[in-house]
């Protein structure tokens, strides 16, 4: 065996055993996810409204402090988006922008069905 295929067959299963193999896809989101139902209501009617626009690979990204406060609920949706990864970052990102304006202190969490 050459040198590389040796630390390959070495290293490679114990990568697969510790859990540090690529992620199947779809395996989830790569940011922390609260569910659709734990949103406050006015969080749920704003992605009722979002949804008919949304399509497989489109995310939103929400964080609230109060569920009665709508100065302390924001939710950031990528709609239009090819992936579903670049959708993630780019929902979180808006909703991380908007949370830092608003003072807003619980961590945007990407919204899950």
């Amino acid at each position: 065996m050459k040198p590389l295929s040796l630390v390959l067959a070495r290293v490679l299963p114990m990568l697969l055993a510790g859990g540090l193999a690529w992620p199947a896809h779809g395996a989830g989101s790569a940011f922390d996810t609260v569910e659709l139902r734990r949103l406050p209501d006015l969080l749920r009617g704003q992605w009722n409204s979002t949804k008919p626009e949304m399509n497989a690979n489109s995310r939103c990204a929400a964080a609230f402090d109060s569920h009665t406060d709508p100065d302390k609920m924001i939710m950031s949706c990528s709609v239009y988006m090819r992936m579903g990864a670049a959708a993630e970052r780019r929902a979180m990102g808006y909703c991380e922008e908007e949370r830092s304006r608003k003072g807003v202190h619980m961590p945007c969490k990407i919204v899950k069905e």
